[in-house]
């Protein structure tokens, strides 16, 4: 029985060490032609400050949110930091990469009433919906990417420009019964 030990413990560090071999061999991204593969590294992302978003790092990946056409958007949020209620014209989508990314509906805002998604998931911003997100206080930054059509307008539903009038907010706000 020992020597079977001995004999799987043997094969399973000469098939690492193989493994391991293997890996040395294998080509860095940038062997790859730059007119067929366009790439940006993670230590190469420039964070800057989100507009409008204290607390929160953006970076632009494709195209540009602010005009017609398809864009793609890193956003991290610090820990304590979150998004006020607010709303997009059009369906948004995004992938949580890293962190936990804490999310409520609705117009009355509350941190503490926000439900923790995972990286990895996936979630749709239904156009027109009123939503806010962010990182707790006390836990690590999250980072999400999101995909839409442009113009990607935020309307806010709180603040010195905060839709006034009906639409979306004032429904939010009717349903929480904060009018």
């Amino acid at each position: 029985m020992k020597k079977a030990i001995v004999a799987v413990l043997a094969l399973a560090a000469s098939a690492g060490l193989g493994y391991a071999a293997g890996v040395a061999n294998v080509p860095d991204i940038s062997t790859l032609n730059t007119k067929a593969f366009k790439y940006v590294l993670p230590d190469n992302i420039k964070w800057g400050p989100a507009a409008g978003l204290p607390g929160t790092d953006s970076y632009t990946l494709v195209g540009d949110p602010g005009k017609p056409g398809f864009y793609i958007v890193l956003n991290r949020f610090h820990a304590g930091n979150f998004s006020r209620p607010h709303y997009h014209e059009n369906d948004r989508y995004v992938m949580v990469l890293n962190g936990t990314w804490w999310a409520a509906t609705g117009g009355k805002y509350d941190p503490n009433t926000t439900v923790p998604i995972k990286p990895g998931t996936f979630v749709t911003h239904v156009g027109r919906e009123v939503h806010y997100d962010g990182a707790r206080a006390g836990n690590e930054d999250a980072v999400v990417m999101i995909f839409g059509q442009g113009p990607g307008t935020r309307h806010e539903c709180e603040g010195p420009t905060a839709e006034t009038g009906p639409g979306p907010c004032a429904d939010a706000r009717k349903a929480a019964g904060l009018n």
